[in-house]
């Protein structure tokens, strides 16, 4: 029995409380851009943005794909007469699951390229 049992819940609600309270922060320093012109760094923060949002997308696609790759799995190994309806789910909800990163990546090649925000 470990001495500390750190709960998966707790860290994940302490993770997120620490990204509302960094939002809750960031129009503070929003004087200070716009203070500073047209070209102040808003591009280059809408980069870093996007990148961000990729990797983040990227990684709950992966676990969200080893979840289901491993639930098939479990499922064929019980039934496996159920094999071939179970495998045609499970390419449609990886196909699914991995539309949204390409979404995420379209976004992001706007986000780079047009600099929608000025610049």
């Amino acid at each position: 029995m470990e001495a500390f049992p750190v709960r998966t819940s707790r860290c994940v609600l302490s993770l997120m409380f620490g990204f509302v309270i960094l939002g809750l922060a960031a129009p503070v320093y929003a004087q200070e851009a716009a203070a500073a012109g047209a070209d102040s760094g808003l591009v280059q923060w809408s980069i870093v943005t996007a990148g961000f949002a990729l990797a983040i997308a990227a990684v709950g696609a992966a676990i969200g794909q080893g979840m289901a790759v491993a639930s098939a799995t479990e499922a064929i190994a019980r039934n496996p007469g159920a094999a071939g309806e179970i495998r045609g789910s499970l390419i449609l909800g990886l196909v699914l699951i991995e539309s949204l990163v390409i979404y995420v990546l379209l976004i992001s090649l706007i986000l780079f390229f047009l600099k929608p925000f000025g610049g």
